[in-house]
């Protein structure tokens, strides 16, 4: 018995000290995923914190968005996104990880893409950059053509530094965040890795035309085109969601994951301007909205303001989504109720009939003191799109402030 326990306790200790061992360097990694042959770069930003735990930042151009703590198991880093059901796997060495990213769709592992990283380097598509051959600051009308011809409208703004490349493409739906890349004499380069989208976009440039293609996530694929274009545009975002014939209100019953059955109907809702940001948690754009309203909800609740937010998920089973809508309000501190409004699939109008379609996501429903739906919003410019973004919360301030004063 002795000797069992001098055995057990002996290698307990050196599983410990085995895992006390583990550790990553303190700084930022170049990181990039294989997709096709072509590798898609972006930083992180690592530093230990306590508990043996690790402090993550992924790196997109200006952005440090933050990833959840890092952790070892086994002999695994693990560098989870858990609102996107994402995470990267990875073995470490003094100045290399190689792994995989994976995100988690129906409880399925079903994307994987090879991950590696490098200590200290913090270039994205060239080591050594070269005078570019063009210029493509500005903006451009884009069109995303789909396998059976048709096309999707976009306006690519972009503003080069020397060789150095940043920006975003706007749709209708929202925009691809924070893009960050290079031109490389007639080629354009850019990336992203948010946890949940990741985007490479690779293109060759002529005078005033940009054309090449997407690969988007583990297997998407979209060819482009973009035009040199000061007035390019997109459809009205206030035009794209409306209330059907002889609807002038909105009406619902939905369930927080504590089972509180929510409805404009409650007493805290009435005689005020309402706010209906129909949203989903694997929503990096939603996320993104949700950053700006949670602070703006906090300052302007007093002058008679409310939020509710309508998540609509991928699964219907409280069991399954409620978990998820938990983690983004603790992540984000929602102080609002967020509700699980429905699926984010084609059957998504069927929660809220009154309205034509669910376009997009996020779309914001702004409801006056008299519960009349006054404006609709699809889409949400968010701060990777620069001045856009400024104008849209000038526009959403200018509108509450109207419905206030009436």
């Amino acid at each position: 018995m002795k000797k069992s326990l001098l055995l057990f306790f002996g290698l307990s200790s050196i599983i410990v000290q085995s895992a006390l061992s583990q550790q990553v360097k303190a700084g930022t990694w170049r990181a990039t995923l294989l997709r096709d042959g072509h590798s898609l770069p972006f930083g992180l930003d690592i530093s230990p914190k306590a508990g043996g735990k690790y402090t993550v930042f992924a790196l997109n151009g200006s952005e440090r968005l933050p990833l959840d703590d890092a952790y070892f198991q086994n002999d695994s880093l693990h560098i989870p996104m858990l609102i996107f059901d994402s995470d990267l796997v990875v073995k470490v060495t003094e100045n290399k990880m190689s792994g995989v990213w994976k995100k988690l769709i129906n409880g399925v592992w079903a994307n994987r893409l090879p991950f590696t990283a490098d200590f200290g380097s913090v270039y994205l598509f060239t080591k050594n950059p070269q005078p570019a051959s063009f210029d493509v600051s500005g903006k451009w009308q884009t069109y995303f053509y789909k396998d059976n011809g048709d096309s999707t409208k976009a306006v690519g703004i972009f503003e080069q530094k020397g060789s150095k490349l940043s920006g975003t493409f706007l749709t209708a739906t929202g925009d691809y965040r924070y893009l960050a890349g290079d031109v490389i004499k007639d080629s354009l380069f850019l990336s992203c890795f948010d946890g949940s989208h990741v985007y490479m976009f690779r293109a060759k440039i002529s005078n005033n035309v940009i054309r090449g293609g997407l690969w988007a996530g583990a297997s998407g694929f979209q060819k482009f085109g973009c035009y040199k274009d000061a007035n390019a545009s997109l459809p009205d975002p206030y035009k794209l969601t409306y209330l059907k014939d002889g609807y002038e209100t909105i009406d619902f019953s939905f369930p927080t994951p504590d089972g509180k059955m929510v409805s404009l109907k409650d007493e805290r809702y009435k005689n005020k301007v309402v706010i209906l940001q129909i949203s989903g948690t694997w929503c990096p754009n939603c996320m993104d909205e949700t950053r700006f309203m949670v602070p703006w909800y906090k300052k302007n609740n007093s002058r008679g303001v409310e939020v509710i937010n309508l998540s609509f998920e991928r699964s219907l089973d409280m069991k399954i989504s409620g978990p998820k809508i938990e983690f983004m309000k603790k992540r984000f501190g929602v102080p609002y109720s967020v509700v699980l409004a429905g699926l984010n699939d084609a059957t998504a109008g069927k929660s809220l009939p009154m309205l034509n379609k669910v376009a997009g996501y996020p779309t914001t429903i702004f409801i006056d003191k008299k519960g009349k739906v006054r404006q609709i919003h699809t889409g949400f410019s968010g701060p990777g799109t620069g001045k856009y973004y400024e104008e849209f919360i000038e526009e959403f301030n200018l509108l509450i402030n109207k419905l206030l004063a009436e």
